[in-house]
């Protein structure tokens, strides 16, 4: 402890620095993605609440391998698409993407277009492809 409070005063500058980096990070986290759930919460919206599944991946991507009954719809259309989702306003959507980096913008549009669920898939479907969930290809 005592190396560590002798760095930070010696290096003052690069401390401050890192602690300004990690504050940005984590404000940005909060506020440009959704609620994230895990794959185990995904399968029990699924499950339990009629949720709906919206994969934000590449068209190609998506027939490589997507969730069971999911809607595929690419992130850079998803605005102007928006109106094939309106029967699931009500229901909670689960949005997929590559690693759930990318989810969150997906999230923003969908909430400040009125649906009342929205959460990402952390881990995105490495991850769901990680727990050997099952995938539908084609």
């Amino acid at each position: 402890m005592a190396q560590f409070v002798e760095f930070v005063g010696n290096n003052w500058i690069l401390a401050s620095l890192w602690l300004v980096l990690l504050t940005a990070f984590i404000m940005y986290q909060t506020k440009a993605g959704a609620k994230s759930v895990s794959t185990q919460g995904a399968v029990m919206l699924i499950n339990r609440k009629d949720g709906v599944v919206l994969d934000i991946r590449d068209k190609k991507e998506f027939e490589a391998g997507h969730i069971v009954d999911a809607i595929g719809i690419p992130s850079s259309k998803l605005s102007a698409r928006l109106p094939e989702l309106e029967k699931f306003k009500a229901r909670p959507v689960i949005v997929v993407c590559k690693m759930g980096q990318h989810s969150g913008e997906a999230c923003k549009t969908l909430a400040s277009a009125g649906f009342t669920e929205v959460v990402r898939l952390q881990g995105g479907m490495a991850e769901w492809r990680g727990q050997n969930l099952p995938v539908v290809t084609g």
